[in-house]
């Protein structure tokens, strides 16, 4: 099937990419970080609601405070990265909706007060972000090893305190080591989880 973009692209994004567990000791510049925001804010939210609240790790006294809320796992390859983003959901997204979604000025009322439609949209939302951000960094030269393995509530404690920010999940950035890069997992064909109705 013909594609919209280069075959090359595609596997830079998706088939060729992998979690990487090992890095290069090569820095992110800010400029790279920025460029990475600036092409996931363009991916599509529920309303425009846009949950995700990004903190980006980069020095080593950065990197001690979230240490501790690090599994042993993921501890000596998250030390190891050149950029750890935390990836948080602001639960108080609806306060943004007059702004982001001007043409219907009701719009906070679909949330507010509601705790459970908040929680169900930031996650989901918020998530999706979190698939922008993996794509748009692999699109800019960058290596991702996103992980779920820490302890949430210590994370929000030492990085969102004070605020409506609920950490979804943390993303090594850098460049890979080829080294210390599994080999493909498996997945799962066509017709074992799809069905055309």
């Amino acid at each position: 099937m013909d594609s919209a973009i280069p075959a090359a692209a595609l596997d830079t994004l998706f088939r060729d990419a992998r979690t990487q567990n090992g890095w290069r000791d090569e820095p992110v510049p800010r400029e790279t970080l920025v460029a990475l925001y600036d092409l996931v804010k363009w991916g599509p939210t529920s309303a425009n609601i846009q949950p995700m609240r990004l903190k980006f790790l980069t020095t080593p006294a950065a990197k001690e405070r979230l240490r501790p809320h690090l599994s042993a796992g993921n501890l000596e390859k998250t030390m190891a990265a050149p950029v750890v983003a935390i990836l948080g959901n602001d639960m108080a997204f609806y306060e943004h909706l007059p702004r982001m979604f001007p043409h219907n000025q009701t719009a906070r009322t679909w949330f507010e007060g509601k705790p459970e439609a908040i929680a169900a949209a930031a996650m989901r939302n918020g998530s999706l972000q979190g698939g922008y951000f993996i794509l748009a960094a692999r699109s800019l030269g960058l290596d991702c090893g996103p992980m779920s393995g820490f302890d949430a509530d210590g994370v929000d404690a030492a990085f969102w305190a004070g605020t409506a920010v609920k950490t979804n999940f943390l993303c090594n950035l850098g460049h890979g080591d080829p080294a210390k890069v599994l080999g493909r997992l498996p997945r799962f064909p066509f017709d074992e989880v799809c069905e055309i109705l």
